[in-house]
């Protein structure tokens, strides 16, 4: 894959136009989940977990980080290339973004733990091939999604491992 120059680079009101829509973006994945999985931290502390689970309170302060870190992330590429510029490497991180928002109420709120770790495999390759594709086209805004990356990559493991210790039988 050939990386022309920047199609279109944003500025301005413009751009932070568009900064506002990509935290809008990523903030409405984070709802989702807030939304429809109100009582997260009740189930999590019900479930049985392995001894390395990280305290429940320890999510809201790095999901808080990770979701600026990936509103920032899109907005540096989007600024660069525009849509049609980077139309496969936004719309990965779009789909990124659904899935992400999907894994909470899935795990917790519907208790479908085996769908719930399919669905972050599927993000931890699809958040692979977006940094891949990032890293083409910013390398700042690549690397701001690889905390991301780790955290999801500790989550799997941890999705995995609740799963089969809650699974019932």
């Amino acid at each position: 894959m050939t990386i022309t120059s920047p199609e279109r680079r944003h500025r301005g009101s413009g751009a932070l136009v568009g900064l506002v829509v990509f935290v809008a973006a990523v903030a409405a994945a984070a709802l989702v989940g807030v939304l429809l999985s109100p009582d997260t931290a009740q189930e999590y502390a019900r479930l049985e977990a392995p001894d390395w689970a990280p305290p429940s309170w320890l999510f809201g302060p790095v999901w808080t980080t990770l979701y600026a870190m990936i509103a920032l992330a899109g907005w540096l590429v989007w600024r660069r290339f525009g849509w049609k510029g980077a139309r496969l490497a936004l719309s990965l991180f779009a789909l990124q973004l659904l899935l992400n928002a999907a894994w909470s109420p899935l795990f917790f709120t519907l208790g479908l733990r085996g769908t719930a770790f399919a669905d972050i495999v599927v993000l931890w390759v699809v958040l692979c091939a977006t940094i891949a594709l990032f890293a083409r086209l910013s390398r700042p805004a690549a690397w701001l999604l690889v905390p991301y990356w780790a955290w999801t990559t500790f989550a799997t493991l941890l999705s995995f491992t609740m799963w089969r210790l809650n699974a019932g039988g």
